[in-house]
Formats: structure tokens, sequence, C-alpha cells
């Protein structure tokens, strides 16, 4: 062969070689960017799995508190010393008020956090109905969600109006009797253009908003008319802006409101997700999140501030990816989330310091359950959308941390308040060997076969007695920060049970009672 001949055939090949390196090496840059997010990412669970049955017997138990808690004609009810009671609520206004739920262990309906239970108890079972239904507890948990948009619905007879409150506080804490018994006058409140009330209107417009995603499949009708008024109400609360606790300062003593900001950018997230309208996407993310977010300040979540509940929704969009939803706000939101879990891992270079010793997250002496509860929700939320989406770490001042730190905060909160703490008690009545016996409830201290008036009831509060009627399910506020319990039905601030703790712990036990992949859309 001549020189020429071979000289050509190494070319050849040479350039063979060369093409086939490139493309090797497109094929692999393309590879390691696709894997960049998966790399060291945990596998994406599957279906339900094997059930926790801690969890499983404290979700069955917790989801019970809601019948308790239940206003009106009962409807196939299986608690023996409840029966009908408030029939009448809403006649004043020609209005059928009479669903809904008590607030505590009076017989208050206060509107804000009422909305905020249902749009807790709606969240979870989007996330997790799997998960509920793996142990029997969608239906129940559902039931219990309508039984409060029902009465939402009615309490939005037009437009501009929402009445949020049935019952005098002032009338209703003086007595102490059955709510099958009360006799006393139930006054009407209502917010409307002349007394405004941003945050509660906001508020039920998140309710509904997200109770719509609940039943768009099961009852397309109900769905639709419960976003009807998600939007109706949003509109109303944006245009007329302006804090119900100034236009009603009665409720500034029972829930008063720290701002309607957060309310105005859970509601206008939920409409997102129910509408996919990029006009709700545009407003949390251009002025009105500048305004209101908070971006880079992590905040508690609790019936008063939605702003943490936010940013992990939001944070949906940007983990899963969908589509048209990329810009600057959300990663803001997102960042922002992150920043809120930072705060919840223990040994996280900016963990919060607002511990007992025995590992809760402590905020409040007022009902301390809420928020390490609420938290511990947000955190397994957190983990379960990196699991699905392939994230494998996040960075806390540039230490990675991973989605199963996430969980292990999640069940460290869940456990401590089912009784592993320094006083071996389970703040959930009926779970466990030891629980409140003396909680803070008028139908629970008074035996069912007594029908005591306002103020002949009284006997029954200081009644040394234990409770003859088992609360079960209440999740009663826990304990100070010395990690003590007094057990005393006059001691409000830590044994009264309120409707909307029982939706962050059931929420909390849901995502807890088993794994699976995380649902990428509500729609």
């Amino acid at each position: 062969m001549s020189e020429k001949s071979r000289s050509r055939g190494f070319c050849g090949w040479f350039l063979v070689a060369v093409l086939l390196a490139l493309v090797v090496g497109a094929i692999v840059y393309t590879v390691k960017k696709k894997a960049h997010k998966s790399e060291g990412a945990a596998p994406v669970p599957g279906p339900p799995g094997a059930v926790e049955k801690k969890y499983s017997d404290a979700l069955k138990i917790a989801v019970q508190f809601f019948d308790i808690q239940k206003s009106g004609k009962l409807v196939d009810n299986q608690i023996s010393w409840r029966g009908d009671s408030a029939i009448k609520d809403g006649s004043e206004a020609k209005l059928d008020l009479s669903k809904g739920m008590y607030d505590a262990g009076d017989h208050m309906k206060f509107g804000l956090p009422m909305a905020f239970t249902a749009t807790v108890l709606s969240w979870a079972i989007l996330e997790y109905g799997d998960q509920m239904d793996a142990v029997n507890q969608l239906q129940p948990a559902q039931d219990s969600l309508k039984w409060i948009t029902d009465y939402l619905i009615n309490a939005h007879p037009s437009e501009n109006v929402l009445y949020i409150q049935v019952g005098d506080p002032v009338v209703d804490h003086n007595c102490w009797n059955r709510p099958e018994d009360m006799t006393e006058k139930r006054p009407l409140t209502q917010v409307n253009t002349s007394f405004p009330g941003t945050e509660v209107a906001a508020e039920t417009a998140a309710a509904m908003a997200s109770a719509s995603l609940v039943f768009k499949k099961t009852d397309s009708t109900y769905s639709s008319t419960l976003l009807k008024h998600a939007e109706q109400l949003f509109t109303f609360a944006d245009n007329h802006r302006g804090s119900y606790s100034d236009s009603i300062p009665e409720v500034q003593q029972y829930y008063n409101s720290s701002g309607y900001g957060d309310e105005l950018l859970w509601a206008a997230s939920w409409l997102y997700h129910a509408t996919r309208d990029n006009s709700y996407l545009q407003y949390v993310t251009g002025q009105n999140g500048k305004a209101f977010a908070k971006w880079g300040s992590p905040t508690w979540f609790s019936w008063d501030n939605k702003l943490a509940g936010t940013q992990v929704l939001l944070s949906r969009l940007t983990l899963f990816g969908n589509k048209g939803t990329s810009n600057k706000g959300l990663e803001m939101y997102r960042k922002t989330a992150e920043a809120v879990m930072c705060g919840l891992i223990p040994n996280s270079p900016t963990a919060t310091t607002s511990r007992t010793e025995g590992g809760l997250i402590w905020v409040s002496e007022w009902n301390a359950v809420q928020h390490p509860i609420g938290s511990a929700f947000l955190a397994a939320l957190y983990s379960d959308y990196m699991l699905t989406s392939r994230t494998a770490t996040f960075s806390c001042n540039e230490k990675s941390y991973r989605p199963s730190d996430l969980r292990k905060f999640a069940k460290s909160q869940a456990d401590y308040v089912l009784g592993s703490n320094p006083m071996k008690m389970s703040f959930l009545v009926g779970y466990g060997d030891k629980y409140p016996q003396y909680v803070h409830h008028r139908g629970a201290s008074i035996p069912a076969n007594e029908s005591p008036s306002c103020k002949d009831g009284w006997k029954w509060l200081s009644s040394e007695e234990p409770n003859p009627n088992l609360a079960t399910g209440a999740f009663v506020g826990g304990p100070f920060l010395n990690e003590t319990y007094v057990d005393s039905r006059n001691n409000t601030m830590q044994g009264e049970p309120t409707t909307y703790n029982s939706a962050i712990i059931v929420a909390l036990l849901s995502s807890l009672v088993t794994t699976s992949s995380a649902v990428q859309s509500f729609t």
C-alpha cells in the first residue's frame, strides 16, 4: 500500500474516533445534566406501602373529634353523648347556619379558625388521600370537611357578605352546659363592604378553593359551587381590604388577626391550583408577593399566619416543573420554604432554639402544640415533594440535608405529642395509656343524662371527677416549656382542644401513616 493510501486510512479512522468521542461526550454531558437534580436522590416511593400502626391508630382516633364538634342535625351519629344542637342558627337572617363545627370546648362558631380547619383538612386529603384510604379514614375526613363547607356556602349569601361568627362569646362563655341544651340567643356577625374582613374572607376563599379540588371527581356540581364562592370571596377580600379586627373590635379578644396579607396570598395560591388561571399566579409573584410574602424570613404556620404554608404549597410548582410557572417570585417562595425547613431540623446551622428539652418546637404558651405539629406537617410535605421530584438535598448555610432529615423531624414531633416525652403523656385524648382526663370541654364534662341550664352546669366545671364522656380525638394545648402539664378542667391554656388543632394533627398523621409518591397535580 502506498504512503498516500496509508495516510488517508489513518486520517479517516482519526476523524471517526474524534466524531465518536464528541458524540459520547455530548451524551455523557446530557445525562449528567439531567441527572444533576436527582444525583444521590432516594428512590421515588410507589403506591401506599406498609402501614405504621401507631400512626394509623392515632389517625383513627384524631378524626373522631370532628364528629364531637359538629353542630346541627347530626347524620349517622357515632358519638353516644352527642345529639342535635343549634338547629336554629342563622334563622334571624333567614339562613341555615346550623352546620359547621364548634370552635373548642365552647359553643362558638368562629369563621376564621373554622375556615382554616377546612383548608388544612382539604390539603391533607389532596396530598394524602390515598394514605388515608389505606386505613379507611378518607371517607370520614371528607364527610367532616363537607360538614364545614356546607356551612360556609350558606354563610356567604351574596358576593360581598360573609357571616363570620355565630353566637355571642361573652354570653356563651358565661354558660357551662351541653350544646344540646343551649337556650341563649345566638346572634350573627358579618363582614361586608362597610365592615370589611379581608383575612376571614380570604381564608374562606382558600377553604372553598381547596375543597373544590377534593370534591371535583366525586361531585362536580358541588365542586363548581365551592369554586364560584371562592372566586367571589377572594374578589371581595381583595377589593375591600381591611382587617376584621379593626371592623369588629370584639373579635380581638378571641381570634385577633395580625394582618391579612398572608391570607390573600394563601387564597390566591389555592385558587391557582383550582383554576390554573395565571392571573392568580401573577398575583402571588408580583407586587402582592413583594408586599406580603416576607421572602427570606421564615414564619410559623398557624390559624393566624399562612405564609409558611403558602411557601410550601407554591414550591410544588417549581419542584414538579409545572409548565409556564418558572419565575423569580416562585423561586423566592421555594427558597423561603427551605429556610423554614432549615429552622426545623435540630442540627441545622439555622435551627430554631425554641424547643423544649425533649425536642418539641415550642413557640407559644397558649396552645403550644399548634406550631410544632403544623411545622411537622409542612416538613413531611416538603420531604415528599423532594422524593417525588428526585431532589436529593437542600442547603442550610452550605450544609446539605435530605428528605429523610425532614421526615425524621416530623416523626419526632408526632411521637412527642403521642407520648414520647418526659411526662409519658399523650396529648391526643384516647391514644395511649395516659392522656388528659379533665379536658376543658363542656359536652365531655357533663353526663349525657343531665340537662343543666346555662348557670346550673358550672358544678361540672369544678367537679373533681374525670370527664364522664371521653372526648375521643381531642388534641389539647400541650405542655409548658418546662415540660409539665396540669390536668385541670380550668386550665384552658393547656387543656382546651380546638377543631383546627385536630386538622393539623390529622394532616400530620396522614402523612406518616405510610409512604407513597406525592400527587404532582391536584387537578
